[in-house]
């Protein structure tokens, strides 16, 4: 059975505009800190990742941001961080950034966002890892998507072996739960079974 240790989170580098968003933010880091689990995320001091960031830190959590070098003033770099490691490109981030978690949480925000969560959609669909992911589906942000999953399934452009599989919460508080339960059926073994060379074979 694999401990939860270590939970990615991506999320939008703007606050968005229901304040729903950066509570579940903030609501989020307090939990992950007060349950020793350590927060991985893009290393921005902006908008609901650095409103998350910043929670966990001061609720005495830890925090590893990881960023590119060229968003380093653009997402203005958070600094206060216990580990800060500085990519090259996104390719690198991407995939530092799954290899120090166990599990990856989507938060609301923008086609960045969405562009992480649905690689780590595609590489469990194609049996690249087993690590769960979860959409914190705040305000019902994720339905949209959801719908469009749901419709690709139905014009059968997923095989029935090969369906896309997912956690769901729309409550902060169920979020580190479904993913410790998620985890419960797996061995640390299985998590870290995918190697380097299989998610290049991947993309």
């Amino acid at each position: 059975m694999a401990i939860l240790k270590k939970i990615c989170v991506y999320c939008g580098s703007s606050r968005g505009k229901n304040p729903l968003y950066t509570e579940a933010a903030r609501t989020l880091g307090k939990h992950m800190a007060e349950a020793d689990i350590e927060l991985v995320y893009g290393g921005g001091a902006v908008g609901i990742m650095g409103i998350l960031a910043k929670s966990v830190l001061d609720n005495g959590g830890k925090v590893t941001g990881i960023i590119p070098a060229f968003l380093q003033e653009r997402e203005v770099m958070l600094d206060s961080v216990q580990e800060l490691i500085v990519t090259e490109d996104m390719h690198e981030r991407k995939r530092k950034m799954f290899d120090a978690s166990q599990a990856f949480v989507a938060l609301p925000g923008g086609i960045g966002t969405l562009e992480e969560l649905v690689e780590m959609l595609t590489w469990a669909q194609l049996g690249r890892h087993k690590k769960p992911v979860l959409l914190a589906n705040i305000n019902g942000f994720w339905d949209p998507l959801a719908s469009l999953l749901d419709h690709m399934q139905d014009e059968q452009f997923f095989r029935e072996d090969m369906g896309v599989a997912f956690l769901t919460a729309r409550e902060t508080a169920d979020i580190i739960p479904k993913l410790q339960n998620a985890l419960a059926d797996l061995s640390d073994d299985e998590l870290a079974r995918t190697s380097q060379q299989d998610h290049l074979n991947a993309l």
